[in-house]
């Protein structure tokens, strides 16, 4: 720009006097426009009338704080959960509902919802405690409510010894970090200075967590009645939480059809696509994978064009599903209920953050079809409240007994509805006087809640597609009922552009630890049988693509394992493909079932010991393990322990700790259930 005169003519002594004179006029009108300028505007200021101040007010007390709710509503004892599948949340509602009969009360809690300094203040409350129901998820991390919470904790240096607290914590035995949370939430609080009222408790959900629960809450209370001289004022007894209000003049636009969160939200989308906002993904493909057998693997694509989703290869897609309309219809019917009333379940604490259990106004079928998990056997306090309307006293008796804490009633609960698999329909069905209100069932059962799935795809070959790769759930009970998987039959039956219509799936992402490598040079180690595959089919479109860039791509690794080579190889035209271009640089599979003795993805690793220890002690290379939790995960990790201590020379324990640094590194990951 400085140069753009430099062209022009230089302005040369022609016609002077005219110049000057020119010069002399502007220079003159420019001192009168500023000198007007100047004037107008400091006028103009002068002008400006003064307001009167206004008064400001004390802030309110933040809508954050929970102390301030507790001193309203007269509550001395708070529940927090970190869930992340509703149970954690519902131990909480237990447990704040158990307060009334010790002369106490009690709140539940979501810590996303409050400022947890305020822990600090909680003595300002006379006989108050904080429990804590806390769940772990994946690989010892906090659930997504409970982030926040767990991220103070790390950095606070509060002084939180006038705290009083207790923990307990839900986990699962077959993961590697079982109740890491529980664990960590009951070891920070104490450092900082709280005053533990009741030992840690460690429930496991690979055993009977709600077993577990029951165990450790029988004698939670009687050290809280012992620490605060309170004692038990009666009998358990049944409260209702929730009043029914039916609507029989509705504004039909009014009335939630199963969405998550706002009223017509999938009807009209509006990014950012959560939990509580879900996107509509059209499948666009739902094909069978296997070629024969008896199950059912598929292969399903979303389409998340213009929904301004972003995925990275290894995270998870998580899907609400809906169920299966016969059982709905069973429940209206055995009820003897017109499932299409229009109703509201009002809280009847105006205080509480939860004004209703799920999305009101709806209907009874809206609420059985979408919110409600009427799948699951009920757990042992949703009998107790169950058991007032049976009419014949003998299966009052059975129900009062099975949600009792004696020990002929726990294992009674453990035969006849856990391991038998008894859903509520199943049990309706077997107690033919148990015939309670549809209203007071709904406000018991707990929430349906979303189904993740590891995306099988890589957004970097399809930005616009989320893959699934998962098998339908299907069985039958010890009482010769078959039961189904809720989601993944849900899922099968959406049959793209089926009858010209789209088919439909509610779905949000929820970001994932198990990333490949920063550097695309670095080998990677992944081992996945089953379903298991689904994320390494997007690590390698990824590497494929990086490959494809000009990038240098490091060895590819895959561990494969299925049942019957002619029957469930998953995604085999695919990996042949993958490695004939030379992306797929080693393609191990162990077909479990096609000779005498068993073969599995363990034994081929140990088949090939020697070049694991290569690729990863002078490769640096990254292990990925995908699939079972209970069996496959704690087998490979095993042989891995095995392959270290022999080729690295070192002791089992020196093998052990070689591997767990591996994990802390960030290079032995796992995406692992059970």
């Amino acid at each position: 720009m400085g140069d753009a005169g430099m062209d022009a003519p230089p302005a040369g002594s022609v016609q002077q006097d005219s110049f000057f004179s020119m010069t002399d006029v502007f220079l003159i009108s420019l001192i009168t426009g500023l000198f007007t300028y100047w004037f107008f505007f400091r006028k103009k200021k002068e002008e400006i009338p003064e307001l009167p101040k206004i008064q400001t007010l004390p802030p309110s007390p933040r809508d954050s704080s929970f102390i301030e709710k507790m001193k309203k509503t007269g509550r001395n004892i708070v529940v927090f959960y970190g869930s992340q599948t509703g149970t954690a949340e519902e131990f909480a509602n237990r447990l704040s509902k158990d307060a009334h009969r010790y002369g106490l009360r009690g709140m539940a809690a979501d810590p996303e919802e409050y400022d947890l300094s305020d822990l600090s203040r909680l003595s300002e409350i006379d006989k108050s405690l904080a429990v804590f129901c806390m769940a772990t998820y994946g690989e010892g991390d906090p659930t997504d409510n409970a982030q926040d919470f767990y991220d103070w904790l790390q950095e606070a240096d509060t002084d939180l010894s006038g705290l009083r607290f207790a923990v307990f914590g839900l986990g699962n035995k077959t993961y590697e970090h079982f109740n890491a949370m529980g664990k960590y939430v009951d070891k920070r609080l104490e450092e900082l200075g709280a005053q533990r009222i009741f030992e840690l408790g460690l429930g496991d959900d690979d055993g009977n967590l709600e077993e577990d629960f029951i165990t450790w809450r029988e004698q939670f209370w009687p050290a809280v009645c012992e620490h605060f001289g309170v004692e038990a004022t009666g009998e358990e007894s049944s409260i209702r939480q929730y009043e029914l209000v039916v609507h029989t003049d509705v504004n039909m636009n009014k009335v939630y059809t199963g969405e998550m969160g706002r009223l017509k939200s999938y009807e009209n989308q509006k990014p950012p696509f959560d939990a509580k906002n879900p996107f509509l993904a059209v499948v666009t493909e739902n094909r069978k994978l296997n070629e024969g057998g008896e199950r059912h693997l598929m292969h399903l694509e979303l389409d998340i064009s213009n929904s301004k989703i972003r995925y990275e290869s290894g995270d998870h897609v998580a899907v609400y599903p809906a169920n299966d309309s016969s059982l709905v219809n069973q429940i209206g019917e055995i009820l003897g209920t017109d499932l299409d009333t229009i109703m509201s379940l009002n809280n009847l604490d105006e205080e509480s953050n939860k004004k209703h259990p799920f999305p009101c106004p709806t209907s009874y079928r809206t609420a059985l079809t979408y919110y409600l998990d009427i799948t699951n056997p009920p757990r042992t306090n949703v009998l107790y409240e169950l058991a007032q309307y049976a009419t014949d006293s003998s299966e009052q008796e059975r129900l009062r007994k099975m949600a009792s804490s004696s020990a002929e009633g726990k294992a009674l609960y453990l035969s006849w509805v856990v391991e038998a698999r008894r859903n509520i329909l199943a049990i309706l069905q077997d107690m033919p006087s148990l015939r309670p209100p549809i209203d007071h069932l709904c406000e018991l059962l707990p929430r349906l809640q979303a189904r993740y799935y590891s995306i099988a795809s890589s957004s970097k070959v399809h930005p616009n597609a989320i893959h699934i790769c998962a098998v339908t759930v299907e069985y039958e009970t010890k009482t010769g009922r078959l039961n189904k998987g809720v989601a993944t039959n849900w899922l099968k039956s959406k049959v793209p552009n089926e009858n010209g219509s789209n088919s439909l799936v509610p779905m949000y992402v929820r970001k994932s630890q198990f990333r490949l490598p920063f550097k695309p040079s670095t080998p990677v180690i992944m081992i996945g049988p089953g379903t298991g595959i689904a994320p390494f089919i997007g690590f390698i479109q990824e590497r494929a693509w990086l490959k494809q860039q000009g990038k240098e791509v490091g060895e590819t690794v895959l561990y494969y394992g299925c049942r019957h080579e002619r029957e469930d190889y998953l995604y085999r035209q695919e990996l042949a493909r993958f490695q004939q271009e030379g992306v797929l640089t080693q393609l191990n599979v162990a077909f479990s079932r096609d000779q005498a003795e068993k073969v599995y993805v363990q034994h081929l690793l140990k088949k090939n010991k020697e070049n694991i220890w290569k690729l990863l002690h002078d490769g640096n290379a990254h292990i990925y393990v995908c699939g079972d939790a209970r069996n496959m995960a704690r087998d490979v990790q095993n042989t891995f322990y095995e392959i270290v201590a022999e080729y690295g020379n070192m002791s089992q324990s020196q093998a052990t700790d070689y591997v767990k640094k591996l994990m802390t590194k960030g290079r032995y990951s796992l995406d692992v259930w059970s």
